[in-house]
């Protein structure tokens, strides 16, 4: 068993500028931990595989495709493969993201 505290892990580098930390990495799947500050926001990006994303506190717009909607804590998103998406804190509180990548992506993240 591998226990893996988030708040020991190094904060990633990443193009959007945010507090991002790998939490799980293997050869099948991808695993981050976001916090977004409020005010802050990720650049509308097509990852090249499925994402979901869980949302662990706070509040925040979640945008897929053409469809934007303002998600809070205990929900789940579904993001598909080449699909455009991005998340928005626009609230006075942090906003803590679990993202899966799956399969692991052996390609960039293309931003727009």
């Amino acid at each position: 068993m591998k226990i893996i505290k988030v708040s020991e892990q190094p904060v990633a580098k990443n193009p959007h500028s945010i507090d991002v930390r790998r939490v799980y990495d293997s050869e099948h799947a991808l695993s981050s931990h976001l916090t977004l500050k409020p005010g802050e926001q990720l650049i509308r990006h097509i990852t090249p595989v499925d994402v979901f994303f869980y949302v662990l506190s706070g509040t925040g717009i979640v945008e897929v495709g053409d469809e934007e909607l303002e998600v809070s804590r205990d929900t789940a998103i579904e993001s598909p493969k080449d699909i455009p998406h991005c998340w928005y804190n626009r609230s006075d509180a942090d906003l803590r993201i679990l993202v899966v990548k799956v399969p692991r992506p052996t390609t960039g993240t293309k931003l727009l």
